[in-house]
């Protein structure tokens, strides 16, 4: 089974997300903030990173660059889900190697065709 490491720091978008990924058959492990993702993405080793944008402690930006820096955690994909549309935002995250881009609110579809894109 995919496992995917969803890091949000709502507790509303987290569970939704989780719904969403869990009924498409996805292994799903949740995190709060970028930090507590870093401590995580190594004991569980996901198949892809899902994550918010903008979190307390270490938003998303910091968390892409973070496991940039680490060649055990540099090739995992991530996708961002975040309300931030901005065209700015889409180049820092694609300066990152953010492999998709999804805007808040999202659907169903829209995110697991995400991940779906990050993970080929």
């Amino acid at each position: 089974m995919t496992s995917i490491l969803l890091v949000d720091d709502l507790k509303s978008e987290l569970d939704l997300l989780n719904d969403y990924l869990t009924s498409a058959g996805y292994q799903v492990t949740t995190a709060s903030d970028g930090k507590e993702a870093l401590s995580k993405v190594i004991e569980i080793k996901p198949d892809a990173i899902v994550t918010d944008w903008m979190m307390p402690n270490m938003g998303g930006l910091d968390l892409c660059r973070q496991l940039k820096k680490n060649p055990h955690t540099a090739k995992i994909p991530v996708v961002a889900c975040t309300a931030k549309n901005a065209a700015v935002d889409r180049m820092w995250a694609e300066k990152q190697g953010v492999k998709a881009y999804v805007v808040k609110p999202c659907t169903k579809d829209q995110i697991v065709d995400a991940v779906k894109q990050a993970l080929v």
